[in-house]
């Protein structure tokens, strides 16, 4: 329960007991004897007479206008003012509101009955039926109370607020109808029934049925509201899970970049490296091993390089200043120089600029494959064609090193990397080996040329 539905809930006891207060009260005052207020009106009488002058007297107390039209109030305000004057109408009766002795007993009970609205309130959506009784036994007794008295109008009146305060949104207008029949039955007179009754059936009943398709449409659009809003949390949460999958996948996605650029780069660079220190540590000759040396340098500085390149995602060297086949050409003498191994380059069909990432897979795959026939091929000679389609580029590397059983599963970043790069654009990579026998790599990717500069 909020602060202010308690400020709420207390505001409605307290206005309640309020108007109860006053309508008793009212009540009471009404019940006083005539003697008693003759008694503390006291010299009252005598000094209007004395200031009002003879026609005051010869009317018994009131204006000579009021008696001229005969019976009604002036007959009435006539005993009145006789009454305190010791005259005729000294023996008026009680007094004009001779009401039931009984109501202080039914105000006792609307009393303790007005009490469980502070613990209803906060209820009233969850014990509808409960809240609607109250409801109606209080303007019942309500209804009661200003038959007994006309004074307790007022605390029948606490129907308005209460209906809009507690009753469902379908019965506010009923419980307000309600209310207004009990107080205007208690101010209408015996001959105004039936008019009272033509005011119910032609105003009251086509307002509650009007109430209770407004309030039935308001329930409509407030359940709405609520399933808009439940929608939205959902979405909310929703969008919250599928960014932070993004962000994960993204960051997942980086490190396979960089444990692929690595792995192609500088991991390679560094096996070529180690094979050029042992092999200047091997020889004797000088002029030996100040070519390994220089080889070891360069492959170093190359290193360092593609490191750096791998670190700001850019694309390979070779591709930046040439194009795929001069960039392939290069590759193949440079490795076929360190490695020591025959290379046999093809380039086939029309070559044509293709879009930047189907280039670097490529040239990453080529770089990769002849890696892997370096440190464990021993091979004798190697064969690598560049085929340009229509539709798709197609790339080779074979080899007549040991081989290896292709059903047994890859050992390494190496292949895997491979095919996460051709499946990445698209493409599909195949790979034949068979033990003493060679292996084949063969790379199929879709031709999707570059996109021209903008003028």
């Amino acid at each position: 329960m909020s602060w202010l539905d308690g400020r709420e809930r207390g505001a409605f006891l307290c206005l309640a007991y309020g108007l109860l207060g006053i309508s008793s009260t009212a009540a009471a005052l009404a019940d006083v004897p005539w003697p008693l207020l003759r008694w503390l009106a006291g010299p009252l009488p005598a000094w209007l007479a004395e200031t009002a002058g003879p026609g005051w007297a010869a009317t018994g107390g009131l204006p000579t206008a009021w008696t001229a039209t005969g019976g009604g109030p002036a007959a009435t305000w006539t005993a009145v003012a006789g009454s305190w004057s010791g005259g005729p109408a000294a023996d008026f009766g009680p007094g004009p509101a001779a009401f039931a002795p009984w109501w202080p007993a039914v105000a006792l009970a609307a009393a303790v009955w007005v009490a469980p609205i502070a613990w209803l309130h906060p209820r009233r959506d969850t014990r509808r039926a409960l809240v609607v009784g109250h409801f109606l036994v209080l303007i019942a007794l309500a209804a009661v109370l200003t038959a007994a008295s006309p004074a307790f109008i007022v605390f029948a009146s606490i129907g308005y607020p209460l209906a809009s305060a507690l009753l469902p949104a379908r019965l506010t207008m009923a419980g307000v109808t309600l209310t207004a029949i009990v107080i205007v039955t208690a101010q209408a007179g015996p001959g105004a029934r039936g008019t009272l009754l033509t005011v119910i059936a032609g105003v009251a009943l086509p307002l509650v049925v009007a109430g209770w398709y407004v309030s039935g449409e308001h329930d409509k659009r407030r359940r709405l509201v609520e399933r808009l809003r439940a929608a939205m949390a959902e979405n909310a949460s929703l969008n919250a899970r599928l960014l932070d999958q993004a962000r994960r996948a993204g960051v997942l996605d980086e490190r396979h970049r960089v444990a692929g650029e690595i792995h192609d780069t500088v991991a390679q660079d560094l096996v070529a490296l180690i094979g050029q220190l042992n092999a200047a540590d091997r020889t004797s000759r000088a002029e030996a091993r100040r070519r390994h040396l220089d080889q070891a340098a360069e492959l170093a500085r190359r290193s360092l390089s593609e490191a750096r390149r791998s670190v700001r995602a850019l694309r390979p060297e070779p591709l930046e200043t040439s194009k795929l086949p001069d960039a392939i050409t290069d590759l193949a003498e440079s490795w076929s120089r360190s490695a020591g191994v025959d290379l046999t380059l093809e380039i086939t069909g029309t070559p044509v600029a293709l879009a930047a990432p189907i280039e670097d897979t490529l040239f990453r795959v080529a770089q990769e494959a002849l890696a892997n026939v370096a440190k464990h091929a021993r091979a004798s000679r190697t064969g690598l064609t560049l085929s340009y389609t229509d539709e798709s580029v197609l790339l080779d590397i074979r080899d007549d090193g040991a081989g290896f059983a292709s059903q047994e599963p890859a050992d390494g970043f190496g292949v895997d990397g491979m095919r996460q790069r051709v499946r990445a654009v698209g493409g599909t990579l195949d790979i034949e080996s068979t033990p003493d026998q060679g292996t084949a790599v063969a790379a199929a990717i879709p031709a999707i040329p570059a996109e021209d500069d903008p003028p």
